[in-house]
């Protein structure tokens, strides 16, 4: 099956109303103003990272072409706003014939950012870029934390997979979201079967401590499992005596069992006890796949244990301490008239305290050492150095109004992968840092 993204609407017919109130009388006013029209430049980028991440993880570019594909008024969304009185009818007939038709560049999707980088560029009048920054903000928040902590993780896992188990800690919808994003920072599988159907990625799951409660005895659950699933099932061996519970699953399964698992207790004890009494049971080849409450702490901590697979739920969805990335959408550069011709201006908010931003539409390039090596993000107003020219990173997304840029869920899997090799190794380092490579700017005029 083709991993891309199916383009299935979501739970309602329209994103439109995924917005903030301030955003349609921003709007109003601008269209009473006469500066609706104005040419803009919004772009998403975060001040800072998390704190002691070493780099982020651009994720749900795919979500937000959808979105903007699906921000349509139909006649229940104004006629919300008619009812509620939260525009005037001027505004709402301008809504009505909503497209955007403007330009989206970015970095692609599963590609690594840090403070500043401009990983989206949204372009074409103040009124239909403005509409835009809550919907796109709400995806890319969330979607960058749950693949960055998925990231960390993975490299924590190292070649051990990873299962995505986490869609009954958190809205159903955010679980599929999770899940997809869990998959671009490294994962192998999840147990969401939404995911599974919208993203084409690989599912999983056997039983739970409820299937071995309901027999009379663990031998009958056991039994019925395999009985059911074959013999390469995965048993749960831990609801009541573990080594009890080892014994019977290589007794009814065979030497062939193809894993247990472990869901509480010391993982690490727990873990040699079981590989050693499955192989002194023959059972040789049989894996164990440990879950309970894993983040990429607990998962580095079991590195030395003989674990085949790791289970996480609550902490990757949770973007394990940090579930969002505090990404911000602003206006960097405008035009000083209606005029399509009229040249643009940089702008940016002025501020006491650290919400400071630079203004100007924006380049950026990676630089890198004699080895490939990352050593800056590199972000201009100006004309693209040389060296830098081939080190580019936005892409075109939109072009006017028409996504250019769809692709499969695999190829953004990879690119992730490809974007981390390219970064020192102190990237993939647990301890808390600063960004692994910083971030330089060479801002000019004109924008």
């Amino acid at each position: 099956m083709n991993t891309a993204d199916l383009g299935l609407p979501v739970d309602v017919p329209s994103t439109a109303l995924f917005t903030d109130h301030y955003e349609l009388t921003m709007l109003q006013a601008a269209l009473k103003a006469g500066t609706a029209d104005r040419r803009s430049v919004f772009e998403v980028f975060t001040r800072r990272l998390p704190e002691g991440r070493r780099y982020g993880v651009v994720t749900g570019t795919g979500r937000v072409l959808d979105a903007v594909e699906n921000f349509r008024f139909d006649a229940r969304e104004l006629g919300f706003l008619r009812e509620r009185g939260i525009v005037d009818e001027r505004t709402i007939e301008w809504l009505a014939a909503y497209r955007f038709s403007g330009d989206i560049w970015g970095y692609p999707e599963g590609e690594v950012y840090f403070p500043g980088s401009p990983i989206l560029r949204v372009e074409g009048s103040f009124a239909e870029c403005v509409l835009l920054e809550t919907v796109i903000l709400s995806i890319l928040n969330h979607d960058s934390a749950i693949a960055a902590a998925a990231s960390r993780m993975a490299s924590a896992a190292g070649s051990r997979p990873l299962i995505e188990m986490g869609a009954r800690r958190t809205h159903e919808l955010a679980a599929v979201a999770a899940s997809r994003a869990a998959y671009v920072g490294g994962f192998a599988t999840t147990s969401d079967l939404a995911a599974g159907f919208r993203y084409g990625i690989p599912t999983v799951g056997t039983s739970a401590h409820a299937f071995t409660l309901l027999h009379d005895t663990e031998r009958d659950a056991f039994r019925a499992q395999v009985d059911s699933l074959g013999e390469g099932t995965t048993l749960l061996v831990d609801t009541y005596d573990v080594t009890e519970a080892v014994r019977l699953a290589v007794e009814i399964a065979g030497p062939g069992l193809g894993a247990v698992r472990i869901d509480s207790g010391d993982l690490l004890l727990v873990a040699h006890r079981v590989r050693g009494q499955l192989d002194e049971l023959g059972a040789t080849e049989t894996k164990i796949v440990v879950t309970s409450d894993l983040d990429e702490y607990a998962i580095a901590s079991l590195a030395a244990a003989p674990v085949d697979a790791y289970g996480v739920g609550t902490q990757l969805v949770t973007g394990s301490g940090h579930p969002t990335c505090s990404m911000v959408y602003k206006l960097v550069a405008r035009a000083e008239s209606t005029d399509p011709k009229a040249p643009l201006l940089p702008v940016a908010k002025k501020s006491m305290g650290a919400k400071t931003s630079v203004g100007g539409r924006k380049w950026a390039a990676r630089r890198r050492d004699e080895q490939g090596v990352a050593e800056a993000e590199v972000l201009g107003t100006g004309p693209v150095p040389a060296d830098l020219v081939d080190r580019q990173l936005l892409v075109e997304l939109v072009k006017g109004g028409t996504v250019v840029a769809r692709e499969p869920l695999d190829a953004v899997r990879e690119r992730h992968i490809e974007a981390l090799d390219g970064l020192p190794l102190s990237a993939k380092q647990l301890s808390r840092g600063e960004a692994v490579i910083a971030t330089e700017y060479l801002v000019s005029t004109p924008v």
